[in-house]
Order: structure tokens, then C-alpha cells, then sequence
């Protein structure tokens, strides 16, 4: 089996901030997607009622 590793103190450290980076990226869209989440379900909550009322008028059941 081969190691597959940096060789020089150089590269891996080349390598964890790579890898940091990217973490922190992700931590970033994690944080993104659940601020953004509350106000996107407040659309559809609000379009699905718009929807239901909108189809009540429409058959007469107001």
C-alpha cells in the first residue's frame, strides 16, 4: 500500500489550508441556507394560500 501524503512541511501546510478553506466555504452556504430558509417557506406558505383562495373564489365557495 502506498502513502499518499505531502512530503515536505511546505505541502502540507499547502494542504490544510486547502482544506480549511474550503471547510470554512461550506460552513459559509450552511449558514447562507439557513438564514435564507425562514423566508422562502414564508413564500410558499403565502402563494399556497393565495392559491387555495384564489380557487375557493373561483368555484364559488367563498
Amino acid at each position: 500500500m502506498v502513502v499518499c501524503f505531502p512530503s515536505t512541511p511546505k505541502k502540507l501546510a499547502a494542504t490544510v489550508s486547502f482544506f480549511l478553506s474550503g471547510a470554512v466555504l461550506f460552513g459559509y452556504g450552511l449558514h447562507l441556507w439557513h438564514v435564507n430558509a425562514a423566508p422562502q417557506q414564508a413564500r410558499i406558505k403565502a402563494r399556497n394560500e393565495f392559491v387555495r383562495d384564489r380557487l375557493r373564489k373561483k368555484s364559488g365557495k367563498i
